[in-house]
């Protein structure tokens, strides 16, 4: 079964990572300083949960996660990227494209789907490449 997990900077700067739909039995959610802790404390999350079910007798379907970010988490989690070139290859302005990263400016949609069009576009590239 595959999951959404939303990824998201908070208003008072922590992050969060929960299913965008909870199952019938549980929802999973997971919360850090970062990105990463956040996604973390939601795979630890999964794990308990788990354990929880079991001991209740009770059985977790198997699921997998496809993660979902804002701009914020993105390149929080992705910190080796360089904003700045993706901002070039998206054909958004370096200083704006780091005000979305740092959550200053809000990207609209327009800006959103050319963000994503060049991480795909990057992530296609890196998939030809190899050293």
């Amino acid at each position: 079964m595959k999951m959404t997990v939303i990824v998201e900077k908070s208003s008072d700067g922590t992050y969060s990572a929960y299913m965008e739909d909870d199952m019938p039995d549980f929802g999973l959610a997971g919360y850090g300083e970062s990105a990463k802790e956040a996604i973390d404390d939601f795979r630890a999350a999964v794990d308990e949960t788990r354990e929880l079910m079991i001991k209740e007798g009770k059985e977790m379907p198997e699921m997998s996660f496809d993660f979902c970010y804002d701009l914020q988490s993105f390149f929080s989690y992705f910190s080796y990227l360089n904003i700045s070139k993706v901002g070039e290859k998206s054909g958004i302005s370096p200083s704006l494209m780091r005000q979305y990263a740092s959550g200053s400016s809000k990207a609209g949609p327009k800006q959103y789907e050319k963000i994503r069009h060049a991480i795909r576009d990057m992530v296609s590239e890196l998939s030809m490449a190899s050293i």
